[in-house]
């Protein structure tokens, strides 16, 4: 897959074709972390299960030098207690890149409970000659972005159930200039992965922030891929998701009411975020935001744009942004 990308960058004009083919021949594929010896910075990007991730860290651990930063990808999980058993847990850093990984700038610098502040400095280094943008992230779960995008989508999930449609939520929040609809956000993450970013957030922050949606959890059971199917240009609900959610709300909605409700609800998590000191202020949110998710450049990050159109003021009888 890597060197298909370079042929595609060379194709484009965007390296030269020597280039290219270098840069291909840089790739080892290995079986053994013995061929992980040298290495001085190794990201695991393996299934999103602590065992798992925790398993490969004491594996690889016997096998670098104890100053290789061992840096973690993933999207919801404890750093802290990844690292936990190891024999140097400082060592460890959270290094969360965002889907399409070429494309979005952003990457999640997260420190851990035990995390020094060399491995810290490296990885910002690393984000750095990688030309990425480089965030402070709390241990925290899901991290910023992750969050703030799963709480969008789990006040999605209830509007579906109180009676909005699949398309009206959608078409409500494409208009607040959004690169792409919810739903079809949850198609390009995975079902099943942003299933498992709830109920990480749910044991977390308990069901009344959070709730898992049993409509959608019967879907994601169900082995489906995405909440649409395509037939040619025409995009509309895969018939049996319908079925499978057993929607029982008859409410009618307008899209202003759809808006109102996930913006609103957006503010007081963001609120809460900021108190948690996840991030160290609501600019690194909007930064974060724009990078990360492709949140409009133009409305100035999702805070700005909270306070600009009153949501803030509102819910919260405050702003966020200080000049």
């Amino acid at each position: 897959y890597v060197r298909q990308e370079f042929r595609k960058l060379a194709e484009k004009g965007r390296i030269p074709e020597p280039r290219a083919r270098y840069l291909a021949g840089l790739i080892k594929g290995t079986l053994d972390y013995r061929d992980f010896a040298d290495c001085d910075f190794v990201i695991e990007a393996v299934f999103e299960q602590m065992d798992v991730k925790r398993q490969v860290f004491a594996e690889v651990e016997a096998h670098v030098r104890p100053d290789t930063v061992l840096a973690t990808n993933t999207s919801s999980l404890s750093v802290s207690r990844m690292a936990a058993d190891l024999k140097h847990p400082e060592r460890v850093v959270g290094f969360h890149f965002f889907n399409p990984v070429a494309v979005l700038p952003l990457v999640e610098v997260v420190k851990a409970e035990r995390t020094g502040e060399e491995a810290l400095a490296t990885a910002f280094d690393v984000a750095r000659q990688l030309r990425k943008t480089g965030i402070l992230v709390k241990d925290s779960p899901a991290f910023l972005v992750n969050r703030i995008l799963v709480k969008m989508l789990v006040d999605c999930l209830t509007l579906i159930d109180e009676g909005a449609t699949f398309e009206q939520v959608d078409e409500a929040l494409l208009k607040l200039g959004l690169p792409m609809a919810p739903f079809d956000l949850l198609g390009l993450v995975g079902l099943p992965v942003a299933l498992h970013v709830m109920e990480t957030l749910n044991q977390a922050f308990g069901p009344d922030r959070f709730p898992l949606n049993s409509g959608f959890k019967r879907v994601v059971d169900a082995k489906k891929t995405g909440i649409y199917v395509t037939e040619g240009k025409v995009k509309r609900v895969e018939p049996e998701v319908e079925s499978l959610w057993g929607r029982t709300g008859g409410k009618e909605f307008h899209l202003e009411e759809i808006q109102e409700q996930v913006l609103s609800n957006l503010a007081r998590e963001t609120d809460l975020i900021l108190k948690e000191k996840v991030v160290n202020s609501s600019k690194d949110v909007d930064l974060a935001l724009i990078m990360g998710a492709g949140w409009p450049f133009f409305m100035g990050g999702l805070t700005m744009y909270l306070d600009l159109t009153g949501v803030t003021p509102r819910v919260l009888q405050k702003v966020f942004f200080s000049f």
